[in-house]
């Protein structure tokens, strides 16, 4: 990684930061993103700060966009017709990142603070906001505790850490959090752990009493401008590329990684050019320094007229380990030029995605991810190994049925044997033991349906329902399920299909109901049903209280 770092040291050299606001990033699973993503719809086009496809959202960006949507709303001639709970979410938005804020704040004021110090504003347990320094402090905890059936051990989650974001003299901005995690989930979540060696989201782990598992999350990076277009942000966490609860290009279910990202934003374009370090699998055997891989991303979004927008990515893992090539720092798109001049031998990807706001209720959204592609052998339908792709097609539908505030979202994910895998074990589609993109992997056709309600302030009703297909390997035959696999493995040349090998259905459906006691502090439970083909039935339930953190998923 000391590539990454010089380069960083060359921006800071030749690029003046002094007089440009740098921001922090809206930390994953944060509540902001349903509420901008609705107002977006309602709102029915895209404005030039077009920043929804990648994720996470730029705290700065958000405020400026929900102080526009406030503002258009106010016009007598808009068609957005936000409802009481919108504006009570509007506010919340601002009140939550107010280092943005331009308007008045006295509304974000506690009506009684502890020892004049402590929850001075309502969001933060210690806020510091005087001429060059910023700075938010707050606890983070999620305490669950439910049970499954068959199961006579409790599930727990236990989450306890803290979060502090700042900035310093509006030139450089920072954010960090730090948990202490154990863990026991259900028991196709252990069974996962087992097979992956990785906790979903996290990676390395020690055992915890009883089929539980103990383990560290620390994330944190800085964040600059070089010019009043491009942010810098250097550190350790994760990123997303897409519209959709899912991504066929970059997911935020794996473990957190180190990064340099790049982010133009001028005129209708937003550009972005993350450069990574990954780790390939690996067993940790004690002690030991693991081996490195690097990958470079591009993302280029387009608005196109007052409601579409359209992106195209391109991304590379490097098949060599613990070596960058220099020849990927190139910030200009097209890294299939770049990978060919070295001989071809890195897994290289690339796709299109787009979003149509209509009516100002419904999103069309979607996203097409190409490996490897030969045209003549889809048109035979014979199944041909190399026709490496996936697909992703879904839509929104804001107050359904003219229901306020009742949210509804059906996602179609469709990913073809071997998408995702290479001819070597370090260039595979994959960091720290976990695939980089869809959590399924490959050889997959998934529907995700999403409804989301909030029948009044500080309630929110969460309902999913995921019902895929697979063909996983079997007989120890290759069967293009897991990237992991090495794609030479395989045993023929044609007859691969969606659910090819060992056959496996999956129905996964949850319900959750939350309160909100105060500013980010969640009561809560959950109940889930899954039904998978090779395992038991597994129901389980949950309940417990959730602070300044992501509610924890098992959606697989």
């Amino acid at each position: 990684m000391q590539n990454i770092k010089r380069v960083i040291t060359l921006l800071v050299f030749f690029y003046p930061i002094s007089i440009f606001a740098q921001t922090t990033y809206l930390p994953e699973g944060s509540k902001e993103y349903h509420i901008i993503d609705r107002l977006e719809i309602k709102q029915g086009q895209n404005t030039e700060l077009n920043f929804s496809t990648q994720k996470p959202y730029s705290r700065r960006s958000v405020v400026e966009e929900a102080q526009y949507i406030d503002s258009v709303n106010k016009q007598p001639e808009s068609k957005t017709n936000l409802t009481s709970l919108d504006e009570y979410n509007l506010h919340s938005i601002l009140m939550d990142n107010s280092e943005w804020v331009t308007g008045p704040k006295e509304s974000f004021l506690s009506k009684k603070s502890i020892w004049n110090t402590f929850y001075v504003t309502k969001p933060n347990l210690l806020e510091v906001n005087t001429k060059d320094f910023f700075l938010a402090l707050n606890p983070v905890l999620d305490l669950q505790v439910g049970g499954e059936s068959g199961n006579s051990q409790s599930l727990y989650y236990n989450k306890r850490g803290v979060t502090l974001r700042g900035r310093i003299a509006n030139k450089i901005g920072f954010s960090t959090t730090i948990t202490d995690n154990q863990e026991r989930g259900p028991s196709f979540f252990e069974n996962r752990v087992g097979e992956f060696r990785a906790v979903p989201g996290v990676g390395f782990y020690k055992p915890f009493k009883s089929h539980g598992f103990d383990y560290f999350d620390g994330r944190g990076y800085f964040t600059f401008n070089v010019t009043k277009y491009i942010d810098v942000q250097f550190g350790y966490d994760k990123n997303f590329l897409g519209n959709g609860y899912r991504s066929l290009f970059l997911s935020d279910f794996g473990d957190s990684y180190l990064f340099l990202k790049l982010n133009t934003k001028i005129w209708k374009f937003d550009y972005e050019n993350l450069f990574m370090e990954l780790m390939p699998q690996y067993t940790k055997t004690g002690d030991n320094l693991l081996d490195r891989k690097y990958a470079a991303m591009h993302h280029l979004s387009m608005n196109i007229g007052k409601s579409l927008n359209v992106g195209l990515f391109e991304g590379v893992i490097f098949g060599r380990k613990n070596r960058f090539d220099f020849e990927y720092l190139n910030p200009v798109i097209f890294l299939r030029h770049v990978e060919g001049t070295l001989g071809s031998p890195d897994n290289a990807v690339a796709g299109i995605d787009f979003k149509a706001n209509a009516a100002h209720h419904f999103q069309f959204y979607g996203q097409l991810l190409l490996d490897e592609f030969h045209a003549n052998e889809i048109l035979k339908n014979n199944g041909y190994w190399a026709n490496k792709y996936g697909y992703q097609l879904g839509a929104k539908y804001v107050d359904a049925f003219s229901i306020k505030n009742l949210d509804l979202q059906l996602e179609n994910n469709r990913v073809r044997p071997f998408t995702y895998s290479h001819n070597d074990s370090i260039a595979n589609y994959t960091h720290y033991n976990q695939p980089l993109a869809h959590p399924l992997g490959a050889g997959f056709q998934e529907w995700v349906g999403i409804l989301k309600y909030q029948p009044a302030p500080k309630w929110y009703v969460d309902a999913r329902a995921i019902y895929y297909k697979q063909g996983l390997d079997s007989a120890g035959i290759n069967f293009g399920s897991n990237p992991f696999e090495l794609y030479t493995t395989r045993t023929n040349n044609f007859g691969y299909f969606i659910g090819t090998g060992h056959e496996v259905k999956c129905l996964n459906a949850s319900l959750t109901l939350s309160y909100e006691l105060r500013e980010n502090l969640f009561i809560e439970g959950n109940a889930l049903f899954r039904k998978y083909t090779a395992l038991p039935n597994s129901s389980s339930f949950n309940i417990g209280i959730r602070w300044n953190a992501a509610r924890r998923e098992y959606n697989y």
